[in-house]
């Protein structure tokens, strides 16, 4: 679900941290997408125009396949070198979030029978999107798609968005891209949202610079995971009462969730409204963003293949139904991007040390006769400084 309210907090008090850009500004950049995220997020949007699912002959979903593989063409074709990382098991922390997503589901189903006769096409889908979620078949499907497009993927072994950003603080892509704003907790040194979205919406993507959004905060990063604690995770609940603003002042004027709770217990007056869970999970919860589940960045080979042809017409075209024609071009565009590789960025030959606000002269003369301005790179959230 995300951070309720970080985005609006990094945008009122760090401005500078979130940058808006088209996808073509990301050219030559590898980045790790939370494919879980956009399962469910392709199953929702790609729809026909009575608002229903992409089915094949048989009724089966197609719509995921149909995001995963024109979406992903769209960022081959502006020079990005897509991957995708797959949720594994959720942790047990979680547990009471996916109850409340099976009521919500069960709650939907239920106002359909009551609504389904009399209700218009619009009402009723509405209520069906609540109603969705990937099946285990799905997610298979899709690695399968991937792997005859010549993508990588990882399965990670906990949540998707932490190895999104342990790939990205290893060094091994440029950015973690995925909606949830809890990505910024794992500290990835970059965090794109809205990349996977449909052109047709022409929303620009937003780069968030995790450094940037700490250091202009004025926290330390277990600081700032309390404060996202406080504003609602997946994780556990929270106090009762306390908004984004006052989340925010709480934390820089106290600096962690214990001294908070020391402050209302003394204060049990001014803090009446406040009402904080009965066992309060909170410190679970930040060892959660601060030891996540994944895997070593750095042992994991990211390699960009060649797509199959034949393999694909056989199963989007034979098995899902879709023009043969249309997977045919997607191909070539595929294959196109596979030998061209990865263009180099003038920012790629350049290094800078992290705590100097000093260039080199290589730097100066190659920025100048570019006339690129470079901005410096906060490093503290890279890997072996989260």
């Amino acid at each position: 679900m995300g951070i309720k309210g970080l985005n609006r907090l990094i945008a009122d008090n760090v401005p500078s941290a979130i940058k808006s850009a088209e996808m073509k500004t990301f050219f030559g950049r590898k980045v790790a997408i939370d494919a879980s995220m956009c399962l469910y997020q392709y199953l929702i949007a790609v729809r026909q125009s009575d608002g229903s699912q992409l089915t094949n002959e048989e009724g089966q979903t197609t719509s995921h396949l149909s995001g995963f593989f024109y979406r992903t063409i769209r960022m081959v074709e502006n020079g990005l070198k897509p991957m995708y990382v797959f949720d594994g098991k959720p942790p047990e922390l979680k547990a009471h979030e996916l109850t409340k997503r099976t009521e919500r589901k069960k709650a939907a189903e239920a106002e359909i029978e009551k609504i389904k006769e009399t209700a218009s096409a619009e009402e009723l889908s509405k209520f069906q999107r609540r109603t969705v979620r990937a099946t285990r078949e799905q997610n298979e499907e899709v690695k399968e798609l991937l792997k005859l497009m010549g993508i990588p993927y990882v399965e990670a072994p906990c949540e998707a968005e932490a190895q999104c950003a342990e790939l990205a603080s290893a060094g091994k892509v440029y950015a973690a891209a995925s909606e949830d704003m809890d990505t910024l907790c794992y500290g990835p040194p970059y965090l794109l949202r809205h990349l996977t979205y449909a052109e047709s919406r022409k929303i620009p993507i937003d780069e968030v610079a995790a450094g940037t959004v700490v250091e202009g905060l004025e926290l330390t990063r277990e600081s700032f995971i309390d404060l996202c604690i406080l504003l609602g995770c997946d994780y556990c609940e929270t106090i009762k009462g306390i908004g984004p603003v006052n989340a925010l002042k709480l934390i820089k004027e106290h600096g962690s969730i214990e001294k908070i709770l020391q402050v209302m217990e003394e204060n049990p007056t001014k803090y009446a409204k406040n009402v904080v869970p009965e066992g309060w999970l909170y410190k679970e919860a930040r060892q959660l963003f601060l030891k996540p589940e994944v895997i070593d960045g750095s042992t994991i080979d990211l390699k960009w293949n060649q797509p199959d042809l034949e393999g694909l017409i056989k199963f989007m075209c034979e098995k899902n139904g879709f023009s043969e024609e249309r997977i045919k071009n997607g191909a070539a565009k595929l294959s196109k991007g596979a030998k061209s590789g990865v263009q180099g960025r003038l920012d790629s030959f350049f290094k800078v040390k992290a705590g100097s606000a000093t260039k080199s002269p290589a730097v100066k003369k190659a920025a100048a006769s570019s006339k690129v301005t470079k901005t410096k790179v906060k490093t503290s959230f890279r890997k072996g400084k989260r």
